[in-house]
């Protein structure tokens, strides 16, 4: 059923069905519900069943294990940091990769798993504001957006390795993986935070709703955003590995087919 709340004296609609996928409208757990107050027009939040013993233990454990994923992806890719660092052996060029990677991979940990931990145990509600909230999306899709793309690169490295073995140390030079690196951690600024501070990135009703109740955190993408978005943080890389593995998987093949005849 679709639900639309006109707030009185500003005239301002905003539309819950269009909003109820980020803004945590209710939770599967706490079964949490968002009233507006009638002489201030704030979004109010209550638990109905903040009481139940089971309700509690299930949220308990659902912020354990999301603090446990985070610690584990914090120091699991220190490790791959510092294990490059330290033994001179792995310091070749797709392990430099791998190592930017990781960096990307821990902050996204830090920043925006983070900020989600803190959103689910005060369910629902986000406490850092307006500015914060374009800060917590932005680094969620920036880090995100870079992740994909090392792994695009790393597709690319390992496509001329193995492919085109005796051309690798002249394709691959140490002036091509800074440019490759450059590109990987500049672009996903274009797709993050500038859309996303300009606004751009979703309605005129979301952003009003948004300065409206700063302790919600929503983030509802127009479809322009959306198709933009995913096509340079996705699908194009996407295709671009999904092609690179094939090509090496052939040539797998054909190297096995060599050996065996």
């Amino acid at each position: 059923m679709k639900l639309e709340i006109v707030l009185e004296p500003d005239n301002f609609t905003f539309d819950i069905a269009d909003l109820s996928t980020s803004m945590y409208l209710t939770d599967i757990y706490v079964n949490k519900t968002l009233e507006v107050n009638e002489t201030t027009n704030d979004l109010v939040y209550s638990n109905q069943f903040e009481d139940d013993p089971f309700i509690v233990f299930l949220v308990i454990l659902k912020c354990l294990i999301m603090l446990f994923i985070i610690l584990a992806a914090i120091f699991g890719n220190l490790l791959v940091i510092v294990s490059v660092m330290r033994h001179r052996k792995l310091r070749v060029i797709t392990n430099y990769f791998v190592v930017s990677l990781a960096l990307a991979d821990m902050l996204v940990a830090i920043w925006a798993m983070c900020f989600n931990f803190s959103v689910e145990i005060t369910n629902g509600e986000w406490l850092f504001g307006y500015f914060m909230c374009d800060v917590w999306n932005s680094l969620d899709v920036y880090f995100s957006s870079a992740s994909i793309l090392h792994l695009c690169c790393i597709s690319v490295d390992r496509y001329y390795a193995i492919v085109q073995p005796l051309d690798y140390p002249l394709i691959m030079t140490t002036a091509k993986l800074g440019i490759m690196l450059a590109v990987v951690w500049c672009s996903p600024a274009l797709v993050s935070f500038l859309p996303i501070f300009m606004g751009w990135y979703t309605t005129e009703d979301h952003l009003n709703f948004r300065k409206r109740f700063p302790n919600v955190c929503s983030f509802t993408v127009n479809k322009v955003y959306a198709v933009v978005s995913s096509s340079v943080s996705f699908w194009i890389p996407g295709v671009i590995m999904l092609y690179m593995y094939y090509r090496i998987y052939l040539e797998a093949e054909r190297q096995e087919r060599m050996l065996y005849r």
